[in-house]
């Protein structure tokens, strides 16, 4: 079978959402660096960002964000996609390396609060069924 390097190879459940995400790793010297900025889009694996920071396919990051509900949410994850963008920017996409199950939470939470942001009536429909308790 015949690939392109830019062939989609994701299998994910991906949405976009702009995530507040505070992004930090090493130079290649050692020095730390940190960055805040927003996702483009979120999966149950990975997430796509814009960094101002030079960055390499396979370099280890940490990311920092929060849930709807104010719980902080730390991650490593690996690069896996580097490509330019606007103003000297580079959009990278990474894969979550651990743990997992902090990244699947704050995914399925930023999703059900999407789900009710659009639709009130959800949020209206799970108070009445508390008030019936």
């Amino acid at each position: 079978m015949n690939t392109s390097p830019n062939e989609e190879r994701r299998f994910a459940l991906r949405m976009a959402l702009r995530l507040p995400v505070v992004v930090s790793g090493r130079t290649e010297d050692g020095a730390a660096w940190s960055e805040p900025t927003e996702t483009d889009d979120v999966s149950t694996t990975g997430t796509l960002f814009h960094l101002n920071q030079k960055i390499r396919i396979g370099d280890r990051l940490y990311l920092r964000a929060h849930r709807p509900d104010g719980q902080p949410t730390e991650v490593t994850a690996s690069v896996v996609r580097v490509a330019p963008a606007i103003y000297g920017t580079a959009r990278v996409g990474v894969a979550i390396q651990e743990p997992t199950d902090n990244w699947l939470r704050l995914f399925v939470a930023w999703v059900a609060d999407e789900q009710v942001t659009a639709n009130p009536a959800l949020a209206a429909d799970s108070t009445a069924g508390d008030a019936e308790l």
